[in-house]
């Protein structure tokens, strides 16, 4: 799969399939479309092409910097990828993008940049200024440019009852199997190993510490998780704690991972943590011993998760 970062830097001759929308955290629902669309791209010699926005239009429209994302534009690449999505393109979401006619987006880019033959979209799609737009002027831009509109019905997507805001809550809760079971695949979080204090160490359970580059992307609950990470190749199994460490008084927010079974030096390294299962609630101890204690309880149940999936 191949991504281009914004319209202006695409220049591929070949038509297309295409969609459109933001696909934030591209979960059961998004894959109904897009699984059509990589499909129906084989089937007729045609790129399946997904053009996405970022910022997410929120941001951008209602200065909303509250929204967090589910999906860095990196791991969402990762995701289509591993679908067989041909081409990903990230274009800009700007006041001024948003204000382009549905004429224009139409003519400027799905006819004149992206070639396109044929748009699946879901049954709600409304697109140009104001979002003033919708099927049935797609179907008639369609026949005007000589391209097919093909919409997932509402019945199709509704059956799987599921949205990113829907998942975004279950995490803000610490609801993890319910997001997990939207999504269709465990919430990940990337980032880069930092120095921490050297507390897990001292514990007996030396951690990473896990710095999210990302500002926008959604940290869920504070808590202990069961994790997975591939890391040189090798499936590697911990646990996970989101949070303050309080029985230590602290007070900034820590993503700290212990890894069972891979002790090399992860410092300065860009990792990906997978979301297997929360354990428990942050809490503070009346001792550090106690704090011990918990964690190598904690440690005994995430193998045995582990050993059950």
């Amino acid at each position: 799969m191949l991504t281009v970062q914004g319209l202006s830097h695409y220049d591929n001759p070949s038509p297309s399939v295409v969609t459109i929308g933001t696909f934030d955290g591209v979960h059961i629902g998004h894959r109904k479309i897009l699984e059509k669309v990589i499909s129906e791209g084989r089937a007729m010699g045609l790129q399946s092409t997904l053009l996405t926005f970022f910022p997410h239009p929120r941001m951008v429209l209602q200065k909303d910097n509250t929204i967090k994302l589910l999906n860095t534009i990196e791991e969402k690449s990762e995701i289509l990828r591993a679908m067989g999505l041909d081409m990903l393109v990230v274009h800009p979401f700007t006041k001024d993008f948003s204000r382009k006619s549905a004429t224009e987006f139409v003519r400027g880019i799905l006819v004149e940049k992206l070639r396109v033959k044929k748009v699946i979209i879901g049954y709600d799609h409304r697109f140009g200024r104001n979002r003033n737009a919708n099927i049935n002027d797609l179907r008639s831009f369609g026949n005007l440019f000589d391209f097919e509109v093909a919409e997932i019905p509402a019945q199709e997507i509704d059956a799987v009852s599921v949205s990113s805001t829907k998942i975004r809550k279950a995490l803000e809760v610490g609801d993890l199997e319910t997001a997990t079971a939207y999504l269709g695949y465990p919430y990940m979080l990337s980032g880069t190993v930092q120095k921490g204090k050297g507390l897990g160490r001292q514990l007996g359970f030396p951690t990473a510490n896990l710095s999210i580059t990302a500002s926008y992307k959604l940290i869920p609950a504070g808590g202990v998780y069961v994790i997975q990470a591939r890391i040189e190749d090798q499936m590697c199994f911990g646990m996970m704690n989101i949070g303050t460490n309080p029985t230590v008084d602290g007070s900034k927010q820590h993503i700290e991972v212990h890894f069972f079974d891979f002790e090399k030096d992860l410092y300065g390294q860009t990792i990906q943590v997978e979301l297997l299962h929360r354990i428990r609630d942050e809490r503070k101890f009346n001792s550090v011993e106690a704090l011990k204690i918990q964690l190598g309880q904690d440690r005994q149940y995430a193998l045995s998760r582990i050993q059950r999936s």
